[in-house]
């Protein structure tokens, strides 16, 4: 039998969660422009808004439970790489974010795959980064099923499958009846609600270990390899650059953050998003990543994705475990969110109004829109009832995938002219291929992660592509390159 104590506050956060989702849905629901409100919030977000969205849909089980996890067992050198993502909100702002608020309001873009539909005007990029969107996207999201469903087992007591059942039905339901604009307004929220948490995390294992300094004393005592960079060699010196594309600036190619730069009110809403995101997610991968390091020496004999919780049960009461648990429990339901809503838009938008049935009334829009985010969400709790074991490499998988179909496509698409429709479907179709091919077979070019090489690939045939390709339009170059 589980921990009541620790249950209720989790299922009054998820209530609280779901109310936020019928309010906006209330206020939202006489815009007159189903699509635009649905799927990007009406361009509505400022600056606070703003930069704790980008980063809730960014962090994720793999920064608050399957990194730490690593963390626990490798020590520091995973801190190393966990820093990487610090200016992940500065970069896809700071470089996407005006350009490419200006382009979608110019095209009245509500998606990614209609910023490269009209500026590639060709319907193979649109159907395969549709396609290659909603694969991913469904991996990553079965990825964060599983971590919110452990993350329920391993605090409250509670079977896994009973917190899938929690966990799932409520972030479906909540992203289904709210749309974007509530998984913004939300994921504010729990951005709040991952900061307290990791504070309070990291107060309370270091005063459990009896200070940083004692804790420290340990860790040489015992595994002097955990407070090196490399961990004595088992993170090698390639690895650790690679991650500098994966989770730094390939983050770039990430449609679920790209997608912010749509949303956005106004330019004083961007800068000011830079800046607390940068500083937010900062704090946040800094402090948790050290929760798990630090705690292997205060709570040992945990391992793996069940560090965090078995780390939070330990060394909190089970009602502060439960409202505290909130943090990761935020974490993961803002990216499920996210990737649902856009998932759903990929289908809706991008694949069945634009190559399916055309134009459709707003009140048929609205119930089509809202039974494909619910079935979307089925289907992704269906694959995480019998989950696979880690975690973050799901996670880094599907990371993967979409910076290769997206990244060059989205970057040269917005800062070269010549960048054209043979450059993007060479960059798309070789990188996906090559992704997949080195993944598949664990081949690491000079220990390097598989997304390096796949970069490399996908930017040659880009750049070659684009060269002897046919040329953009005229109507091309003057939607995307004059005032």
């Amino acid at each position: 039998m589980g921990n009541m104590m620790i249950l209720i506050p989790m299922i009054l956060y998820l209530l609280l969660m779901f109310g936020i989702a019928i309010y906006t849905n209330s206020r939202s629901s006489d815009n007159g422009n189903f699509m635009e409100e649905y799927f990007i919030g009406g361009r509505s977000m400022g600056g606070f808004v703003l930069a704790m969205t980008l980063i809730a849909t960014y962090s994720s089980a793999s920064s608050f439970v399957g990194g730490p996890g690593v963390a626990y067992s490798t020590g520091y050198a995973w801190i190393l790489l966990s820093m990487i993502q610090v200016p992940t909100a500065f970069l896809t702002l700071g470089v996407l974010g005006k350009k490419f608020a200006i382009i979608s309001r110019k095209i009245n873009a509500v998606t990614v795959t209609d910023y490269l539909k009209a500026r590639y005007d060709n319907h193979f990029i649109a159907i395969t980064t549709s396609i290659a969107m909603i694969v991913f996207f469904s991996a990553a999201m079965v990825a964060q099923f599983i971590g919110g469903a452990k993350l329920f087992e391993a605090v409250t007591g509670y079977s896994y499958v009973t917190g899938l059942i929690i966990f799932g039905i409520s972030v479906i339901l909540y992203t289904t009846i709210g749309g974007f604009k509530a998984v913004a307004i939300t994921d504010a929220i729990q951005g709040v609600v991952m900061i307290l948490a990791t504070t309070f995390l990291l107060v309370a294992i270091v005063n459990a270990g009896g200070g940083v300094e004692n804790i420290t004393a340990k860790m040489i005592e015992t595994n002097p390899n955990a407070l090196t960079p490399t961990a004595g060699g088992a993170v090698s010196i390639p690895f650790i650059l690679s991650f500098w594309v994966l989770v730094g600036f390939a983050v770039l190619g990430l449609p679920q953050t790209t997608i912010r730069c749509m949303g956005f009110k106004d330019s004083k809403s961007l800068h000011n998003a830079m800046v607390i995101g940068t500083v937010v997610v900062g704090f946040l991968m800094l402090g948790m990543h050290l929760v798990g390091a630090l705690g292997a020496y205060v709570v040992p004999g945990l391992s793996g994705d069940g560090a965090i919780p078995g780390i939070t049960v330990q060394i909190l009461s089970p009602v502060l475990a439960g409202i505290f648990i909130a943090g990761p429990l935020a974490a993961i339901m803002s990216t499920v969110d996210s990737m649902l809503i856009l998932a759903s838009a990929s289908i809706i938008k991008d694949l069945y109004l634009n190559y399916g049935k055309g134009k459709v009334q707003e009140k048929h829009l609205n119930r089509i829109s809202f039974i494909t985010t619910g079935i979307i969400g089925l289907i992704v709790f269906i694959f995480a009832i019998n989950p696979p074991s880690i975690i973050v490499w799901i996670n880094l998988f599907a990371f993967g995938g979409l910076e290769a179909a997206f990244f060059w496509p989205t970057i040269l698409g917005l800062y070269w002219k010549k960048a054209n429709a043979d450059g993007a479907m060479l960059s798309i179709i070789l990188g996906i291929g090559s992704f997949f091919i080195f993944t598949i077979y664990s081949i690491k070019p000079f220990g390097m992660h598989q997304i390096v090489p796949t970069l490399i690939i996908a930017l040659i045939a880009f750049v070659i592509g684009s060269l002897f390709g046919r040329k953009n339009s005229e109507a091309t170059i003057k939607l995307f390159w004059e005032e």
